[in-house]
């Protein structure tokens, strides 16, 4: 059993991460094995994020706490959160690829910035390309233009190799 003070400290730290996050899922985790909670905080923990499990009570205080507009009351079974700090869509792809191959698991809905999400809304977000996967796109799109460019610069360069080559060609 905690005692009041080792509550408080826990809700500052959950309302503190809530006020830094960029996102937060909400799961239901009853009927995982130990194994399976172990695999899940593994891959969780590798993409930078970590898996909560906290009393509901708890985390409807730092939420509070932090100013954010989500009742979490409502919300069936045992709860864990998950708060991503770095980046919106890597915890909510994560928990729903983690949702897919094992049924108990379920996504109960989440935060984005300080507005409440839907469960649809987080599988929504799960689909979107991750960070590191925008910014490469960002990359390949601005180096386009620059690289058609330069090819067709090369171009008018190896035309006028081959015509002084046929004209070398024809006077030898």
């Amino acid at each position: 059993m905690l005692k009041r003070q080792q509550k408080e400290e826990i809700v500052k730290k959950l309302a503190e991460d809530f006020k830094n996050s960029k996102a937060a899922v909400f799961t239901d985790y009853r009927g995982l094995k130990s194994s399976e909670m172990n695999a899940l905080k593994k891959e969780l923990k590798k993409e930078g994020t970590n898996l909560n499990v906290v009393k509901k009570n708890l985390i409807a205080l730092a939420l509070k706490n932090a100013k954010m507009d989500m009742d979490i009351k409502g919300l069936e079974g045992q709860l864990a959160v998950t708060i991503s700090s770095e980046d919106e869509v890597i915890s909510a792809k994560v928990l729903s690829g983690f949702a897919k191959t094992n049924e108990n698991l379920k996504i109960l809905g989440g935060t984005l910035g300080s507005k409440s999400m839907s469960v649809d809304e987080v599988l929504a977000l799960a689909k979107l390309p991750g960070k590191e996967e925008l910014l490469a796109k960002l990359v390949g799109t601005l180096n386009a233009p620059i690289s058609g460019f330069v090819t067709v610069l090369n171009g008018n360069t190896r035309e006028l190799v081959n015509v002084l080559k046929a004209i070398q060609e024809k006077k030898a």
